[in-house]
Order: structure tokens, then sequence, then C-alpha cells
């Protein structure tokens, strides 16, 4: 138990940022200069991708139009906003308050409204399509769970529905699945663009953004003084930090989530007649039940991006570049065969890895923290974070403007993430969590 207590102080961790390499990261937005002065600032955000560049954009349209700043250490979207699936998915969390359960799944329906009028306002193409998204079941004990489970959700306000074996195979072009639940409202987008439209968004309202400045010390106060590897400091009334599996680098939230290993690959174009031949046409993107979960979607160009399976861990929430990254893939793709055994013979064009803030529940959180509460987060979005992480980008300037009264009601607001032990006990416990789910999905 001391040693755990002691695992900052004995297993002090290092800040590594290895350039994003996806696809995604070929439309990103073109980098700003890093800093190169000193600054004084209302607001400094620490981190450039969906949670921090959504919080720039609404805190810089507020009426008292604060000085904000956001300090990314590679590149905006260099971690997992442009890396991810690509999926939009809303907020389904079952409460024994039924308004609670749709006003959740409200919330972030609501939400991709915004993205969608955002691009149009800026006449900026994200590629969001809100055509609906499945969650595709394996077997037919799955299925017979779920019929239930989607009345209850459609008691709950929820507007799911069950899809059988016919319809999920004639939707996504595979036998693979037994049944599927269906999301209306979910839908996907284009991650590196959608990283362009929220920086986009904050330049525009007047944030300023430094890119390859890494923050490598916090002192945190009335005033916060934020160190970066330039040489060059910043003071901040106020801190968010935006940096989601890299958090815990800059001393915070170390037991709030640990930073997972995930794995995406995406095809050569496939041409129309080939999708139609494969019955995919609908392009509806799904993912699986498995906890090591499985996700796929289809471009706009054809692309098929297959991603997600097997997870890893490493010692001390490590973040570097992954030593069984060829074997990841090479499963990856033995899973893609499986779903789609047509294209068996299509090789992945391009994979990449990312870091995923999981937190124990797979819940996420938002909030306010430090001694002066003026230190801000958002993050544990568990791999649902493409659309959660603008809705907390806007919960997080409300509370930066004294405005918190607003999401009194919404129970991810400063809640308890259930800790995850310290060094040397969390390997451990993180390798024998993952052992017994493959356990009992095997």
């Amino acid at each position: 138990m001391a040693a755990e207590l002691c695992a900052p102080i004995l297993y002090p961790e290092q800040a590594t940022f290895e350039r994003n390499d996806s696809y995604w990261s070929d439309e990103l937005p073109s980098p700003d200069a890093a800093l190169t002065r000193d600054l004084e600032v209302d607001v400094a955000i620490v981190g450039g991708g969906y949670t921090g560049l959504s919080t720039a954009y609404y805190l810089a349209s507020l009426p008292s139009a604060p000085r904000v700043v956001v300090l990314e250490a590679v590149r905006c979207g260099n971690g997992a906003s442009g890396r991810n699936g690509a999926m939009v998915l809303n907020l389904k969390i079952a409460s024994a308050q039924p308004r609670l359960s749709s006003r959740l799944y409200a919330l972030t329906v609501e939400n991709t409204r915004r993205i969608r009028a955002l691009s149009a306002a800026l006449n900026f193409d994200c590629e969001l399509e809100l055509a609906g998204a499945m969650t595709t079941l394996r077997d037919e004990a799955q299925a017979r769970e779920a019929v239930s489970e989607v009345e209850e959700w459609r008691r709950l306000g929820l507007p799911l529905e069950f899809w059988s074996r016919a319809k999920t195979t004639a939707a996504l072009g595979t036998k693979a699945y037994t049944a599927g639940v269906f999301d209306p409202n979910a839908g996907q987008v284009h991650p590196g663009k959608l990283v362009g439209l929220w920086k986009a968004a904050a330049v525009k309202m007047g944030a300023e953004i430094y890119e390859g400045t890494p923050v490598h010390h916090i002192l945190e106060g009335r005033v916060h003084v934020l160190s970066t590897t330039t040489g060059h400091e910043i003071r901040a009334r106020h801190l968010v930090l935006a940096t989601n599996a890299y958090t815990s680098k800059l001393g915070y939230l170390r037991r709030a989530v640990a930073p997972i290993t995930n794995y995406v690959a995406v095809t050569n174009p496939l041409a129309l007649t080939d999708l139609q031949e494969l019955g995919w046409t609908s392009r509806i993107p799904f993912n699986d039940t498995r906890r090591e979960v499985y996700y796929a979607g289809c471009t706009r160009t054809g692309r098929i991006h297959f991603g997600g399976g097997r997870v890893d861990y490493e010692f001390n929430n490590g973040i570097r570049p992954p030593a069984d990254r060829k074997l990841r893939i090479s499963s990856l793709h033995e899973e893609f065969a499986r779903v789609f055994p047509s294209l068996k013979e299509l090789s992945f064009q391009r994979s990449w890895f990312g870091f995923v803030d999981v937190s124990l529940d797979q819940q996420p959180g938002v909030g306010r923290a430090g001694k002066y509460g003026n230190v801000y987060y958002g993050l544990g979005y568990s791999g649902e974070g493409v659309n959660l992480s603008s809705v907390f980008g806007r919960i997080i300037a409300d509370l930066v403007d004294g405005r918190a009264h607003l999401w009194e009601w919404l129970p991810l607001l400063n809640r308890r993430f259930i800790p995850v032990p310290n060094e040397p006990l969390r390997w451990p416990f993180i390798q024998g969590d993952l052992a017994i789910g493959r356990l009992f999905e095997h």
C-alpha cells in the first residue's frame, strides 16, 4: 500500500509524443507556430483535440470575450481526435429516472446538430453523416437479450431499433452477426476534418493556438503558471486539461483513467460496384458488443476502416509505439476477413495506433478541481468521445463562466471516478482484468 501511495514519486511518468500517422492525419489542419513569448491570459487550455478546441470555441464566443490560449504539444489532432474510428455516438446511460436517460441521449443528439450547423456556418465540410449506426450482436442469446433491452430503452425515450439478422445483413453486407441494435441519430464523420472544423471555429472567435508547444510543468495557484519546452511561460486564471490519455503526465487525475492502446487500419478505396456487390451501400458504421470492441465504417471515397480488437497497456501509463503493433494489425485483418470473407484478399493500405483514456466503469467525467477550483477537465471517454468531447467543451466553458448551475442535473459532472490502482499494482491489475474479460468472451 505504501508503494502504491508513493507511486508518483517512485515511478515518475515520462511524456512522449509520437506523431500521428493515421489516414485521417492527411486532412488535419496545417499547424500553427509554437509559442515564442510569455503570455498572460484568462484561460489556458492544454491539448488541441476535440475537447480543447471546442472548449476554446465556446469560451471565445462568450460575451465577456476572455483571452483564450490553446497549447498543443505536437499539432492539433495528434492524439485520439485524429486517430479514432470515426463513429458519432450518443449517450445511452440507463437510469432509475426515465427522464434522465432521455435527457442524456438528447444532449448528445442535439450536439450533433450543433456540429452540423457549425459546419454549414463556416462552409467547412467535415463529412458528418447522421444516417445512423449499428451495434451488432454475435449470437442468439445476445439477440434475445437485446429485444428486451431495446423495449426498455424505448420506454425511457430512446428511439433505438432492434434489427433482425436479415435486416442487419442487408444493411451491413455481412452475415457475421445474428442481429443488431440501430440508433437512427448516430452516424460518422471524418475525424481529421472534424479537428479542422473545431480549430477554424475557435480561431474565428479569437482563440489563440500554439502548436509544437508541450507543457512540461504546471505551478497551480489562483493564477497558474504553465512552463513550456519552448522556454516560455503562460500565466492563466483558469486551466483546462484537455489531454485525455496524457493527463497524468502533468500530474493530474492519475487514478481516473488508464491509457489503453487501440489499433485501426484502412483499405484502398472500393468502387461503388464493389460496395454494391458486398451489400454495404448504406455505409452504416457499426461496432460489436465485445469488451475489446471491433468497429468498422466506410468513407465517402469507399475506403473501409476497421479497428479495435485486442488492446495493450504499458507499465506506468506508458505512451510510446507498441512493440506488438504488427501482431495486432495482423489479428485485426483476421477479424476483418471473418466479417467480410469476400474481401479476405484485400490488404490494409495503412494502419495506426492511438491511446484511449479508459475509466474502470468506462464512463466519462467532466468537472472542476484544484485547490482554488480553477482547474477544469473532461476525460474518460473510453472510446466514445467523438461526439461527447465537444459536449464537454461546452460544459467546461459554462463552468469557467460561472454557470455551473446549468449542469447540476448531469450525473457526469464532478463525478467520482473509480480509482485505478497506482503502479506497481496497476499493470497486473489491468492485465488480469483484460485476461478475465477475454476468458469469458471465448
